[in-house]
Formats: structure tokens, C-alpha cells, sequence
């Protein structure tokens, strides 16, 4: 009876030790990295000019991406590779005052409650039944996986007003059906992203064309008070949004097949494994819906919908103040029903809180990379670069691929234009070319970013929504971006000639 311990433990010692050494080797392979970081710092960070070593954090946090497919993980090693250029000496006070500097940013604290908010919103409006209707009444009408990946796409064209309340409510209202097709959640987030920030860029009332807008005015683009005439002159020249949205539709209509990840994301939900491995939590927590007739459940669906987009309108395209109207017409909405009481909503409101958690960090982690990248000069780096071999033709095609690039390394969709338009915009002038097709292709750039970007704040969310890791659904959706981004860049290409 005393042999099988003995014989059992051998195997689990050497497993253990296994396990042990190849953990051994990744802290030195990693704290070789760090070390070299720490000896560019001693050749770079007294002259205060990085050049090229700039970009070095940036792309260490993408490999590790591709590697570990975990996003918080990645971006956090990019963090701390760019304190140590930066100060070795300094890391814990670099971090300490980043994660500051991020709790007190504006952007960032409208970003973490219109999460919430929302978050919590779309939990009410799943454990009143509300969600649980919508999807009832659409499987009524919708036969085929086809017209449920084409109607996923109509919503979110619907749900124009701003890329993060696309992003959640079409992705909740949709999983049900998805996953009665056996539609990957990785396709769903692919389909809802696809429509959040190349639609928004494309619409003049959202969230987008408010803030580039005046954007523009403040650095010169246009005289003071046209700056969505402006916006509005830009839309024809938005060639990745326009791209974007052709290739979702042919994506939904099966004339476009699985690229990539994809097709291994699609063969699993072929097998009824519509939800991808190591998924925590499959979005929110609908185990205590109440039964409601589906006309009811509809109605208490669209009336909070209509509210938010109505609100949000009201207040001058203000997300939050827009879901903070919502969320207290629902409450009063849903207690006047009995639908929930008055404590169950409050929970309901902060567990969805709870389940943005981890988007909110993703998020809050890649404002602190992009504080570094500022430190270290990477943006404007990158400009200077290319601003030798500009020319009247090729303008709009390199500021597109060269601030896409920028975008997709830092994340930030809106940030990074604060530093380049006060270049890219004088530049143009100088040359005389086209605005409205300069900032078309600035605004295509920072489309593209947002959508292809694993840790920008739609990928995040659309990933969230839909019940899949960011990771997952950035690798399976890269594809896709690319090849969007290619028919854009060529057609920056082409209507760069025919403008200069």
C-alpha cells in the first residue's frame, strides 16, 4: 500500500522540477531583455534623444503578445522596458507616478464610468429579461446563420452614436442567436468591432466626429467654428471606414471566408463550442432572468436603448451622461414593473462593473504605455522620419500607414493626434494639399488602429461583450484589418495622384 505514493511521487517531482527550470529560464531570458533596455538607457537617456530605441518598448510589447496571447501581461512589460530607458534607477517611482497621472487623466476617468455605467446597464437589461426578448423576437425572423451575422452587422450601423455603446449592446443582444448558428464569439466580436469605430468615423453625430472636430479647429486645419464642415467634407475620403464596413458585409454574406484564426475559432463552433477556452466568464450574469412576454421584453429593450442614444444626443454626444439617464429610466422602468427591486438592480449595477473590470485595467495599462511613448519621444520620432520622403502624391497614403502604425502600437485611437496633427496639418498646408483628404486619411488611421489594436479600448470592449479575451479576438480578427488596410492604403495611393 506504501508503493503507489512512492511510485506516484517520482513523476510529480520531476514534472515539478520541469516546470521549475523552464519558469528558471524565462526570468533570465526576460531579465536578459530588462538588462539590455537598462544598458540603451546609459548610451540614450542623458542626451534625452532615443531615436530609434523609442519604438523598442512598443514592439517588445507586441511580441510578447503574440507569444503569451495575454494583452495586460504584454503591455506591462512594455511599461516597465520603457521606464528602465527611461531611469533605471527609477522604475518604481516611473510606475507609481504613471498610475497616478492615469487615475487623475480626465479621459480616463469618462472612460472607466461609461464602462461601468454601461457595463451595469447591460446587466439590468439582461436580468429584467429585456436582452433574453430581443434575441427571442429576432430568432422569430431570422433563419439562417447568414442573416445573423448580417443582422449583428445592420445593428451595429444602428447603434452609430459611439463605438463603445455598439461595442456592449450589440453584442449582448446577439450572443443567443450566435450561438444557436454556432457562431464562434470570436467571429460576433469580429462582426460588432467592424462596425463600431470605422462606422463612427463616418457618421458626423458621434463621439468621434465631436471630438476631431474640434481637434481640427484648435490646430489650425480650419477657421474657428468649421470644424465639422470640415469633418463632414472628410467622409468621402475615409477610405479604411468605407473599407472596413464592405469587408464586414461580404464577411457576413459568405462571400469573404475565414482568414487566419478564424477558420480554427469557426471549426470549433461547428462543434457546438461556440465559447473559446480559458474564457473566465461568458459576459454577464444571467442566471436570475424573469420570464416576461417577448413584446414586453422588446419594448423594455428599445425604450433604454432609445433613451441612451436620446440622452447622449441631448448632452452634446456625452456618453455618460447619456447612460447615467438610461440607467435611472431603467431602474424606475423595471421597478414599476416588479421586474427587479430596487436591491437587485443595485447589484445588478455593480456587478456590471465588476465584469469591466478587466477591459478598464487593459485600458488604464495602454494610457500608461502611450505615457511613456511620449516620454520617449516615439511619435514625433516616427514623423520626423518620414517627412524626408514626403511628397504632394504620396501624403494622405504615408500619414495613413505611418499614424496607423503609430495607433496600433500605442492604442490610442484619439491621443496620439494630439501630438501629430500640430505636424501633419502644417505639412499639408506647405504643400498644398487636399484637408479633407489629409484628414480623411488621419481619421482612416486612427480607425484602423482602434479596430486592429489587441489593448485599444473598442477591441477590449467587443471582446468583453462577446464572451471571448482580447487576444482572441485581435488575432482572429487581424486578418481581416490587413486586408482592409491594404485596399485603403491603395486608395490613398490613388487619390493622392488625382488630387495633387
Amino acid at each position: 500500500m506504501n508503493s503507489n505514493p512512492t511510485v506516484s511521487a517520482g513523476p510529480l517531482t520531476q514534472n515539478h522540477r520541469q516546470n521549475l527550470s523552464q519558469k528558471t529560464r524565462w526570468i533570465l531570458f526576460y531579465s536578459a531583455i530588462m538588462a539590455g533596455f537598462g544598458y540603451l538607457s546609459t548610451q540614450y537617456a542623458d542626451s534625452g534623444n532615443f531615436g530609434f530605441i523609442s519604438i523598442m518598448p512598443a514592439i517588445l510589447t507586441l511580441c510578447v503578445a503574440v507569444y503569451s496571447k495575454r494583452s495586460l501581461e504584454a503591455i506591462f512589460a512594455g511599461i516597465i522596458a520603457g521606464l528602465i530607458l527611461l531611469n533605471p534607477m527609477e522604475v518604481v517611482t516611473g510606475l507609481g507616478d504613471l498610475s497616478i497621472n492615469v487615475v487623475m487623466n480626465e479621459t480616463i476617468a469618462w472612460i472607466v464610468l461609461v464602462c461601468g455605467m454601461m457595463g451595469g446597464l447591460i446587466n439590468i437589461l439582461e436580468r429584467g429579461g429585456s436582452v433574453v426578448s430581443f434575441g427571442e423576437i429576432l430568432a422569430r425572423r431570422i433563419k439562417t446563420k447568414r442573416g445573423t451575422m448580417l443582422t449583428t452587422c445592420s445593428l451595429g450601423i444602428m447603434v452609430f452614436i459611439d463605438d463603445y455603446l455598439n461595442s456592449l449592446a450589440v453584442s449582448a443582444s446577439m450572443k443567443t442567436l450566435t450561438d444557436k448558428y454556432k457562431i464562434s464569439r470570436e467571429k460576433l466580436a469580429y462582426l460588432v468591432d467592424s462596425t463600431a469605430a470605422p462606422v463612427c468615423i463616418l457618421v458626423p453625430i458621434s463621439t468621434w466626429a465631436v471630438y476631431f472636430a474640434a481637434l481640427l479647429e484648435e490646430n489650425g486645419a480650419t477657421e474657428s467654428g468649421k470644424g465639422m464642415s470640415l469633418y463632414i467634407e472628410s467622409i468621402p475620403f475615409m477610405a479604411y471606414g468605407w473599407v472596413a464596413l464592405l469587408v464586414v458585409f461580404l464577411v457576413a454574406a459568405g462571400v469573404i471566408g475565414n482568414l487566419g484564426a478564424m477558420k480554427q475559432a469557426e471549426a470549433r463552433a461547428q462543434k457546438g463550442e461556440t465559447v473559446p477556452p480559458g474564457v473566465a466568464q461568458d459576459g454577464f450574469d444571467t442566471s436570475k432572468i424573469k420570464k416576461v412576454s417577448p413584446m414586453v421584453g422588446l419594448i423594455n429593450f428599445l425604450l433604454p436603448m432609445a433613451v441612451l442614444v436620446g440622452a447622449s444626443v441631448y448632452y452634446e454626444i456625452d456618453l455618460l451622461l447619456g447612460a447615467l439617464t438610461a440607467s435611472l429610466f431603467t431602474m424606475v422602468l423595471y421597478y414599476w414593473q416588479s421586474l427587479l427591486n430596487f436591491g437587485q438592480m443595485v447589484d445588478s449595477m455593480l456587478d456590471g462593473f465588476k465584469v469591466m473590470l478587466h477591459p478598464i485595467a487593459v485600458v488604464c495599462a495602454g494610457f500608461m504605455l502611450k505615457d511613456v511613448n511620449d516620454q520617449l519621444g516615439m511619435t514625433p520620432y516616427i514623423i520626423e522620419s518620414i517627412t524626408p520622403y514626403l511628397s504632394k502624391e504620396l501624403l494622405p497614403a504615408l500619414v495613413f500607414a505611418v499614424m496607423a502604425a503609430v495607433v496600433f502600437a500605442t492604442g490610442s485611437s484619439w491621443g496620439v493626434f494630439v501630438v501629430s496633427l500640430p505636424i501633419v496639418i502644417p505639412i499639408a498646408q506647405t504643400i498644398d494639399m487636399s484637408m479633407p483628404l489629409t484628414v480623411g486619411a488621419l481619421l482612416s488611421a486612427s480607425a484602423f488602429g482602434s479596430h486592429a489594436c489587441f489593448f485599444s479600448d473598442s477591441t477590449v470592449l467587443s471582446a468583453q461583450g462577446s464572451g471571448c479575451t482580447s487576444m482572441q479576438h485581435a488575432w482572429t480578427q487581424i486578418p481581416y484589418a490587413l486586408l482592409g488596410s491594404v485596399f485603403a492604403f491603395i486608395a490613398f495611393l490613388v487619390l493622392g495622384f488625382a488630387f495633387a
